[in-house]
């Protein structure tokens, strides 16, 4: 390996939280630290833009100097990892692992983040106040960037695409009671309440309140049909925001189970061998045993010689 693949080695195992190695175990932590620190002055600065009296002050210009200077550095690190990128996906080849890397969820987030503060001084795309402002919130992406180096939101992604058959499931048979509800409670309300209920949108904002048993109260149902529907919606809301959190609390505790009989796994996996081995062991060295305990019985059975004589009354004995 010549000094470039070395270097790109140690600075993909820096920048990938995923890498495994142990010589630059120091470094990549501090880059990690250094990037969440960025992602979050980032997202905060987003916040504090929104007061007008901040924007003019020292504090201002000192947060949009700190967001120039992270958006270098997101830069410099979106090029590092497709730099990398062949590292990440060794099967493929180099424009090959470049290009599904840009393709990746996060690459697409990392890009998105940037591109924009990156055409608006070259006058690449036209622009306002408003687009401005807009652009401005395409740094609330960043905060997805900390699913990179934080194992709990890495847990929450790996839950959800464990189950998500279930979730959609459970989504879509909610979405088939919003659906149901809202066409109800339209028919019902809709000749008392024309203005209220005047379409069956209208009784879909309605639904979706009630269900999720938020109930906001603009809207609501007055004769008796509607408000038994009302009831029935709002207790079916109940058991139906259960379902999926019941559904993601199994996965996780099916993922802590997973995790923690893991290095009891290995351990037992390797127990069977040693075992095996002393009992190998012990079979050998029985044999043995049994082996010269036979030798020394054959030999013992050569070297003995019948008496010839009684020893009681010392006549010769016949052969």
């Amino acid at each position: 390996m010549n000094m470039y693949q070395r270097v790109k080695r140690t600075v993909f195992e820096i920048i990938e939280p995923s890498a495994k190695a142990t010589g630059s175990r120091i470094a990549s932590r501090i880059f990690d630290t250094v990037i969440m620190t960025l992602i979050v002055c980032s997202i905060l600065s987003v916040f504090i833009f929104t007061f007008e009296q901040i924007r003019d002050t020292l504090f201002g210009r000192v947060l949009f100097d700190l967001e120039f200077l992270s958006l270098v550095i997101f830069t410099f690190e979106y090029a590092l990892r497709l730099w990398t990128a062949d590292l990440l996906y060794p099967n493929s080849g180099p424009l090959t692992s470049r290009f599904r890397y840009m393709l990746s969820a996060m690459a697409i987030i990392d890009l998105i983040s940037i591109l924009p503060f990156v055409l608006l001084p070259l006058h690449f795309i036209p622009y306002n106040l408003v687009s401005i402002r807009m652009i401005r919130l395409v740094r609330l992406l960043r905060i997805f960037k900390l699913n990179r180096y934080s194992d709990a939101l890495s847990s929450i992604g790996e839950v959800l695409r464990s189950r998500s058959q279930q979730m959609v499931a459970s989504i879509f048979f909610v979405f088939i009671i919003l659906v149901l509800a809202s066409l109800l409670i339209y028919h019902a309300e809709h000749d008392a309440q024309p203005k209220a209920f005047a379409n069956a949108f209208s009784g879909l904002w309605w639904a979706v309140a009630t269900l999720t048993t938020v109930g906001y109260g603009d809207i609501y149902p007055i004769t008796p049909v509607g408000r038994f529907l009302g009831a029935i919606i709002a207790i079916l809301g109940i058991g139906m925001v259960a379902v999926p959190t019941s559904i993601l609390s199994a996965g996780f505790m099916e993922l802590l189970n997973k995790r923690a009989n893991e290095p009891n796994a290995s351990d037992s996996s390797s127990e069977p061998r040693r075992t095996d081995g002393l009992a190998d062991k012990n079979g050998e060295a029985a044999n043995a045993a049994t082996h010269d305990h036979e030798h020394a019985a054959q030999g013992a059975d050569s070297d003995f010689e019948p008496p010839q004589y009684c020893p009681h009354c010392g006549k010769k004995l016949l052969p």
